[in-house]
């Protein structure tokens, strides 16, 4: 059942388009992948799902149409998790996760027991109850990123956004997130989509792959199908090679 799905979804920027006529879908508990050098615009179209830029075209969440929806209604089926958010550093990790109850709770509310149960669950799950009185300031980046994932757990929304979720971390707490991401998904049959530069952890984790170039999806499919893509050489993909986000590439067709 699809779970997601983007039509014709355009964003444009004064003269520049930055996601031009993008199309897809994701069904309910699969994990899509979206590949692409710097300015490809993988950002803006997460941003523009989780309605936080405008863009023309359509969108439905879980066979809703998305325009409609208010941005709590919305946040209440999609949780984002940013690439480089807005951190509080004085704000504790158990008061940074109860955040996520906020598209719950009615205007001026505050939340009660049954929200601080659904925040200490996910700090549980993401082994964050040691840390709950730890100040966000004070964590290492690995630490951080299972504080914003617990963050968007808490919303308890089916459908998880993951900006480059491994940007800032190092080869072992990268495999570690990802596997903890993709653990949730099968238990809870969330349904992922994440940009990623990393073409080794994008084949590994992606059951599809969205490949984009200058705003556009230029290839589609499987991982062996999409980085077996011909035209995608004629991207830069040495500037992924180069970037700290590289690993190793997955072999491609000579």
């Amino acid at each position: 059942m699809t779970h997601l799905a983007a039509e014709q979804i355009t964003v444009q920027a004064g003269a520049q388009r930055l996601v031009d006529r993008v199309s897809f879908s994701v069904e309910r508990g699969e994990w899509v992948t979206v590949l692409g050098p710097n300015g490809a615009g993988k950002t803006t179209l997460l941003r523009a799902i989780a309605g936080l830029v405008r863009c023309d075209g359509e969108i439905t969440l879980d066979r809703r149409a998305a325009r409609p929806l208010s941005q709590r209604e919305r946040a209440r089926l999609i949780a984002l998790v940013p690439q480089q958010p807005l951190i509080p550093a004085e704000m504790t990790v158990g008061e940074y996760a109860l955040l996520g109850r906020t598209p719950h709770l009615a205007y001026l509310a505050q939340e009660g027991r049954a929200d601080a149960r659904i925040a200490a669950e996910a700090l549980k799950r993401l082994a964050l109850l040691p840390f709950r009185e730890r100040c966000l300031g004070t964590l290492s980046g690995g630490e951080l990123q299972r504080a914003l994932i617990a963050r968007a757990l808490t919303q308890r929304a089916p459908i998880l956004l993951l900006d480059e979720p491994t940007s800032s971390l190092d080869i072992g707490h990268q495999q570690e997130v990802l596997e903890l991401v993709d653990e949730l998904r099968r238990e809870a049959s969330l349904t992922v989509l994440a940009t990623m530069h990393d073409l080794t952890l994008a084949a590994q984790y992606g059951e599809r792959l969205l490949l984009m170039e200058a705003g556009r999806v230029v290839a589609s499919g499987t991982p062996a199908q999409v980085l077996d893509f011909e035209p995608c050489i004629e991207l830069d993909l040495l500037a992924w090679e180069l970037s700290p986000h590289f690993s190793t590439a997955p072999s491609r067709k000579p």
